[in-house]
C-alpha cells in the first residue's frame, strides 16, 4: 500500500505537467468583452518591442530579486550573501535593512528611455513593487518604500522613481505598464509574524481567518489604485505578478509551476494550494473607471482578467491564435547581476524576428545597477536593435502572422495590405548575402515588386518549384544594408 501510495504522487504529477503545459498553450484564454480594452489590446499587438526593469534594493547585493526570503529551496534563490545566509531571521532582516542603503543617485530614466526609443521599443513595464513588498513609488500604505526617511535616496528630488520613469518614458512616445506582486513578503497581513513562513504563500489559513485577509485584500487594491489614480499619469498595463495568489487556485499553481519550475522535483507537491482570492474582479472594475481601457495581466491565472499571456524566458514553437508576449532576459538575471553577459546582437534581434513571426510581443528585461545605470552591455545590444530597425522596422510593425511563419531560415509577416516581409536570419559568422536566397513557402503574384529592405531598387526573382528565388546584386552582396538578418519585401502574393 505505501508503494502505491509513493507512485501515485508522481504519476500524478508528471499527468498534470502535460495536461497544465498544454493548456496554458492552446486552451488558457479568455477573450476579452469591454470594447475600450479590446481596442487597446489591438494597439497593443502592433508595438512588437517592450522594455521590462526589475529594480529594487536587492540590486545592491546582485542576487535574483526578492526570492532568496522565501523559505523555499531551489539553488537559484540561495541565501549565500550578507553576514547571516545561514540563519534565516536574521538574513531576512538584514535584507530589509538593505533599505537603509539604497542610493541609486546616478538614476537617469530620460537616458534610458532614449536608448530604447531608438532600439524601437514603444513600451515599458517597470516593477512598482516585487514579492519583497519593497514599493518603488511613493505608496502612503507602507513605510517599506524608496521615499522611505530611512531611505538615503528619500531626499533625491526624483526619489518617486515609478513617477519618474513613467514620465520618462511617456515623454519618450511610449506606452506605460505598471508591474505589481500580489503577494507582499513584508506585510503583517499576508506574512503574519506571529507565524514563520512556510514557502511563498500566505503563512496562515485566510479562509479561517477573513478579517486578517480582508485587510490584505483592502490593503492591495489601495496601493494598485494608487499607481492608477491619476498621479502617475496614463497607464496602459497593469501587469500582475504572483500567480499563486488567486481564488480556488489549485490549477493556477499547477500551470505556474510548469511554466516556471519545470526541473524542480515534485514541485507541486511541496507547497499548499490555498485559496487567496483578492476579489480580482472588484480590482479591475475599479482600476478601469480611473485608467479606461486597461490592459490586465494577471498572469497565469486563467480568466478573463488576463487580457494577454505571458510565456517566460521562452517562445512558444508555435504561433499562438490569442494575444501574448514573451519575457526574456537580455543579460545575466532578471534583476542585477554583477558583470552581466548580454545576448549578442544577432541573438536579440533574431528572437524578436522569432516572436513577431508567431504573432507575439518580444519584452526584454534590462535590470538597472543599485547606482541607477545601466551596464554597458544593455546600451550595446539596444544599439544593435537600433541599427536593425532603422532598415528594417516595416516588416516588424503593424503586421500579422503570415502561414507557415517561418520555412527553413526564413520568418515571414504580413500587412493588412498585402505586403508582406520575408526574414532571411543569418547563420553564426554569416556577413556576406548569397546570390540567392530561396523562399519555399510563397510565390509572388504576376507583376509583384520584390525589394531588399535598405535598398532602393526592385531585384530580379524567379518562380521555383517549391516557391521562388531572389536574385542578390554582387555590390550588396558583401555590403549588406543590416546585420544578422535580411528582409525580402514583396508587394503581393498569390
Amino acid at each position: 500500500m505505501k508503494r502505491y501510495i509513493l507512485i501515485l504522487p508522481a504519476f500524478f504529477m508528471i499527468i498534470t505537467s502535460s495536461l497544465s503545459q498544454a493548456k496554458y498553450e492552446d486552451e488558457r484564454y479568455v477573450p476579452e468583452t469591454d470594447s475600450l480594452v479590446l481596442e487597446k489590446l489591438e494597439e497593443w499587438k502592433d508595438l512588437k518591442f517592450g522594455l521590462l526593469m526589475h529594480w529594487g534594493t536587492y540590486s545592491q547585493w546582485g542576487i535574483v530579486e526578492s526570492w532568496s526570503i522565501c523559505p523555499e529551496e531551489y539553488g537559484w534563490c540561495e541565501r549565500n550573501t550578507g553576514k547571516h545566509p545561514d540563519n534565516y531571521f536574521l538574513y531576512k532582516q538584514e535584507y530589509e535593512n538593505l533599505k537603509n542603503t539604497f542610493n541609486p543617485v546616478k538614476f537617469n530614466p530620460e537616458k534610458w528611455a532614449i536608448a530604447a526609443k531608438k532600439a524601437g521599443m514603444k513600451y515599458v513595464v517597470f516593477t512598482t513593487k516585487h514579492h519583497d513588498g519593497f514599493c518603488m513609488f511613493d505608496s502612503k500604505y507602507t513605510d517599506y518604500k524608496i521615499t522611505d526617511k530611512n531611505c538615503p535616496f528619500s531626499t533625491n528630488p526624483r526619489s518617486n522613481i515609478t513617477k519618474e520613469i513613467f514620465n520618462a518614458f511617456r515623454n519618450n512616445g511610449m506606452w506605460t505598464g505598471a508591474y505589481f506582486s500580489k503577494p507582499d513578503w513584508h506585510s503583517p497581513y499576508y506574512w503574519d509574524p506571529k507565524y514563520p513562513p512556510r514557502d511563498r504563500n500566505v503563512n496562515y489559513e485566510p479562509e479561517a481567518n477573513p478579517d486578517k485577509w480582508n485587510k490584505f485584500i483592502e490593503f492591495t487594491h489601495n496601493q494598485i489604485l494608487e499607481l492608477l489614480n491619476g498621479d502617475y499619469g496614463k497607464i496602459d498595463i497593469l501587469w500582475l505578478d504572483g500567480g499563486w495568489v488567486a481564488k480556488d487556485n489549485k490549477e493556477t499553481i499547477m500551470n505556474w509551476y510548469d511554466r516556471t519550475l519545470k526541473n524542480t522535483n515534485n514541485a507541486y507537491l511541496k507547497h499548499r494550494m490555498v485559496n487567496q482570492d483578492i476579489k480580482i474582479d472588484e480590482l479591475v472594475e475599479k482600476a478601469r473607471k480611473l485608467q479606461p481601457g486597461l490592459i490586465v495581466v494577471d498572469r497565469a491565472v486563467h480568466g478573463k482578467n488576463q487580457n494577454y499571456l505571458t510565456p517566460e524566458n521562452r517562445v512558444p514553437a508555435k504561433a499562438l491564435s490569442y494575444p501574448w508576449e514573451s519575457c526574456i532576459i537580455s543579460g545575466g538575471g532578471w534583476s542585477h547581476t554583477v558583470n552581466a553577459k548580454y545576448m549578442s546582437g544577432r541573438k536579440g534581434i533574431q528572437l524578436l524576428v522569432d516572436i513577431v513571426a508567431k504573432g507575439g510581443n518580444l519584452l526584454l528585461n534590462i535590470a538597472p545597477t543599485p547606482e541607477g545605470e545601466w551596464q554597458q552591455g544593455a546600451y550595446d545590444l539596444l544599439k544593435e536593435y537600433a541599427g536593425w530597425m532603422k532598415i528594417n522596422d516595416e516588416g516588424i510593425y503593424n503586421t500579422k502572422v503570415l502561414p507557415p511563419y517561418k520555412s527553413d531560415n526564413i520568418c515571414m509577416t504580413q500587412k493588412d495590405n498585402g505586403v508582406s516581409y520575408f526574414f532571411y536570419m543569418c547563420k553564426e559568422g554569416e556577413f556576406t548575402m548569397p546570390k540567392e536566397i530561396y523562399i519555399n513557402s510563397h510565390l509572388p503574384a504576376k507583376k509583384a515588386k520584390v525589394y531588399l529592405l535598405g535598398y532602393k531598387k526592385q531585384l530580379k526573382w524567379k518562380k521555383t518549384e517549391n516557391g521562388f528565388k531572389v536574385f542578390i546584386p554582387e555590390k550588396i552582396r558583401r555590403n549588406p544594408p543590416s546585420d544578422y538578418v535580411w528582409t525580402i519585401k514583396v508587394s503581393k502574393i498569390k
